[in-house]
């Protein structure tokens, strides 16, 4: 039995992990916890989510004495938390000996710089940093299994990478364009206007500067042209790629490349027929679809995640389950 606490509880993320944990037989929740200044701290859990009134939890605040309450109860700590927070949380966990599965983008690059440019502070924990490893389940399992510093990806390069990294070696230099759409729960919990459901519309953001595009290129091995946009439902990812494939590769090429995941439970794909959101909503499936024209050399490949979900907190629970060999 592994005993997991989760920082940064109230949010959907943080909430939808501890519902995920709460239900797993060898898993145990040490506390939720939310920042000393929350409004949120003491509340139960279910006053914020009705809909996890089963869990009699409530939200304590991450004073010292509660740092040294986990250190000296967990086995791991979640980091649901903004990234400049967990860049110092993460390090600290670590430094203590905890398993740590950040959320965040704090740890998701190995190269230091580009925290400046794209997440706008210097990284202060270099020696920890050269710990960390990305936490794809399906690709980094023997890594994530060796290590107690996991940086969970975002949900755009989930979505993107699960569909790309099959197809690395039939690739060409030509960039790989990614147009794929969110809903509103991805840009968090707090208020804003422009993610106001009244005032969503479909639209495009972040344009030729979204932070999960050099996250995407990294871990790909190739630059690619990412446009992410917001769309008025709640939840999911649909991202639709484009690529160009290598002169003489044949449709028997490709679905060789994706049989890759033959034997991953949690990974569909099919040829010819293209996922939607609502196949994958409240569940840690990816739904790939794939077709492609021999004559032209050019492949489109749909996928489709739930962003809280394969996105976020059900690719956590894996990469926990993973590293505890559960």
């Amino acid at each position: 039995m592994k005993n997991i606490a989760i920082i940064g509880a109230s949010g959907y993320t943080g909430a939808q992990l501890t519902a995920l944990i709460h239900a797993e037989a060898d898993l145990t929740i040490q506390g939720l916890y939310v920042s000393e200044n929350s409004l949120d701290k003491g509340k139960p859990l279910a006053d914020l989510y009705p809909v996890y009134s089963h869990i009699s939890l409530s939200l304590s605040p991450l004073t010292d004495e509660a740092k040294a309450k986990i250190v000296a109860e967990a086995d791991a700590v979640v980091l649901a938390t903004e990234h400049s927070v967990s860049l110092h949380l993460a390090a600290w966990f670590y430094a203590q000996g905890l398993a740590v599965f950040d959320l965040s983008g704090a740890y998701r690059f190995s190269d230091v710089a580009q925290y400046p440019k794209w997440y706008g502070f210097e990284h202060e924990y270099p020696e920890v940093l050269a710990k960390a490893v990305y936490g794809l389940a399906e690709w980094n399992a023997k890594e994530i299994a060796a290590t107690k510093m996991i940086a969970v990806p975002g949900c755009y390069p989930t979505a993107s990478l699960t569909a790309l990294k099959p197809l690395a070696n039939l690739l060409t230099s030509a960039y790989p364009v990614i147009n794929a759409v969110s809903g509103v729960t991805g840009a968090g919990r707090k208020a804003q206007l422009h993610t106001s459901f009244c005032e969503v519309s479909l639209t495009p953001y972040g344009v030729l500067g979204h932070r999960h595009q050099p996250e995407i290129a990294t871990q790909l091995g190739q630059e690619v042209i990412f446009t992410p946009h917001l769309g008025n439902f709640k939840r999911g990812i649909l991202a639709t790629i484009t690529v160009q494939l290598k002169p003489g590769t044949t449709t028997a090429d490709v679905a060789a490349a994706y049989s890759v995941y033959d034997k991953a439970p949690l990974v569909t794909v099919k040829h010819n027929q293209f996922p939607k959101v609502d196949d994958v909503v409240l569940t840690p499936n990816c739904h790939l679809g794939w077709k492609f024209d021999e004559t032209s050399g050019y492949l489109v490949v749909a996928s489709a995640i739930d962003n809280l979900m394969k996105g976020a907190a059900s690719q956590a629970l894996q990469c926990i389950k993973i590293h505890f060999n559960l």
